[in-house]
């Protein structure tokens, strides 16, 4: 199989090309992984935007200009001159849109790490890597892992908050979104779930939202008590308008995500309470601390289960090769996806 990249205009996104990848030999300490299956969701276009402001065009090395979207994925060890990583392990982690690619893989506390002098410095949350045999979920693992693990996250952040009754979540069709819908179902909170028209039909059958509302109609929400404003969306406009209409009621506004890029909101003013940037690695690091690392992914992994038993509106749409991770970039990068798809990707 010829080795390839999908390598993207860092200051214009919609510049993708797929180029012709080299195969070096490898250092002492490290392998080279062939990427088995990995999923391509909004979150990763969030990725590119912010990529300088928090380093994620670090992780995998790219011309000048140039950047190599990190997606969440499988990926299994085809060479090896690192003593912790045989080849045939399988892993589980952070990945570029390519065939292989080379890692200095050691072991950690917990998996597997890369060692690599150029991600020394960036978050150890996007730098761990767990053996993964294969498993009946493991396309739905690609896909929701890193959503529904900051969904979980979030839920477990804002938990924290006893006067909360509320949630207000934009982009309300985003998986992320729809993962932390159903966490606070859990614990009984109110959530509504703000939409384009289009997509608050679809989402309305899901079963997780209390009330579904247009961005046309923010003016009209109200809560039942103290709320939460959760920002998947970034469109400043937008979350000037949530915080006009929930006024005292509103407590608490939070920042997730940018899946309307394009839409920005300038220097609109926002009143009420400062929206805040929540930052998944960090409220990992507090749990870990508290819970200890298994005790993390093990109460995670009890949710995912759970997640997907309940999740019968969710279809998985299956892409392959070059054109097939193409087709599929353009997809996600222009909005174009159903709430109930999740989209994988296989690059042989």
């Amino acid at each position: 199989m010829t080795a390839w990249d999908l390598l993207v205009d860092r200051k214009d996104l919609r510049k993708a090309q797929i180029v012709p990848a080299q195969a070096p030999a490898l250092a002492d300490g490290e392998v080279r992984l062939e990427v088995e299956r990995f999923s391509l969701t909004a979150n990763n276009i969030t990725y590119g935007i912010i990529g300088d402001a928090f380093g994620y065009w670090k992780f995998f090395p790219a011309p000048d200009g140039l950047g190599r979207i990190p997606v969440w994925g499988f990926a299994t060890v085809t060479e090896s001159k690192a003593a912790d990583a045989p080849v045939g392990l399988r892993l589980f982690g952070y990945l570029p849109m390519s065939t292989s690619f080379v890692m200095q893989l050691a072991k950690g506390r917990t998996g597997f790490v890369d060692r690599a002098p150029h991600r020394a410095d960036l978050p150890p949350t996007y730098n761990a890597y767990n053996e993964a045999p294969a498993d009946r979920l493991d396309d739905h693992r690609a896909l929701l892992r890193p959503l529904l693990m900051t969904s979980f996250l979030l839920d477990d952040f804002l938990g924290e908050d006893a006067q909360l009754t509320s949630l207000v979540l934009s982009s309300a069709s985003s998986k992320t979104a729809l993962g932390l819908a159903w966490f606070a179902k859990a614990r009984g909170r109110e959530v509504i779930g703000l939409s384009s028209p289009a997509n608050a039909k679809l989402i309305a059958g899901f079963g997780l939202y209390d009330q579904i509302l247009t961005y046309d109609e923010v003016a009209s929400l109200k809560t039942r008590g103290p709320a939460a404003f959760v920002d998947f969306a970034g469109d400043r406009a937008a979350t000037a308008r949530v915080h006009a209409a929930l006024g005292a009621d509103l407590t608490r506004s939070i920042i997730v995500g940018a899946t309307h890029w394009e839409a920005g909101g300038g220097q609109v003013e926002i009143a009420g309470p400062t929206p805040t940037l929540f930052f998944a690695p960090d409220q990992i690091r507090k749990r870990m601390s508290d819970w200890g690392p298994g005790e993390v992914e093990t109460r995670f992994d009890a949710g995912l289960r759970a997640f997907v038993a309940d999740a019968s509106w969710l279809n998985l749409v299956q892409h392959q090769g070059q054109q097939g991770l193409t087709d599929a970039y353009h997809m996600v990068l222009e909005g174009r996806v159903r709430p109930q798809d999740g989209h994988i990707i296989t690059p042989a």
